[in-house]
């Protein structure tokens, strides 16, 4: 069995909003460009209703996906109903990434060894959140700080923790 390091993968706001209405609500090129650089060649798990944001399976990744429906069966992914079995299908894999949402970040942050998480400095509304994250079991390890251009300036940074 190979050392695993069991990563959430994530953007938030301050606020700790994810989504609304199913949907990512910021556009950041170089989060995106990031999140694939990371979970390429790696088991993504995620729950059903991120699964259905996105247009088809990750491409170049494991995908698994958790659901109460045991009927669930897209083509492209596996899927299981409790997040312990998704994890112990990657057992081989060095670095399974969580990519959400909400609840399936809720049932594992405990749980994992590291948090790569993209800080959005605004306060957004939104129907999805990120937990807090427990900063006496995780300690910030690096910060890049980052702005977009648009219309208007917004700050975002890439954080990594690691489990202490």
């Amino acid at each position: 069995m190979v050392k695993r390091e069991l990563t959430i993968i994530a953007a938030a706001s301050i606020n700790n909003v994810i989504g609304y209405n199913n949907k990512l609500i910021w556009n950041i090129p170089n989060d995106l460009k990031r999140f694939k650089e990371l979970t390429l060649g790696h088991t993504v798990i995620m729950g059903r209703k991120t699964f259905e944001s996105l247009p088809n399976p990750l491409p170049k990744r494991r995908n698994i996906v958790v659901t109460r429906n045991k009927d669930y069966s897209p083509n492209g992914i596996e899927v299981t109903t409790k997040i312990e079995d998704a994890i112990d299908l990657c057992k081989n894999d060095p670095q399974p990434f969580i990519i959400g949402g909400g609840e399936i970040y809720s049932q594992t942050i405990k749980i994992v060894d590291k948090i790569e998480l993209t800080r959005v400095c605004e306060n957004y509304e939104g129907d999805a959140f990120f937990p807090d994250i427990p900063l006496d079991k995780f300690k910030l390890v690096n910060e890049t700080v980052n702005y977009l251009d648009n219309d208007i300036k917004l700050k975002y940074s890439f954080l990594t923790y690691i489990k202490k």
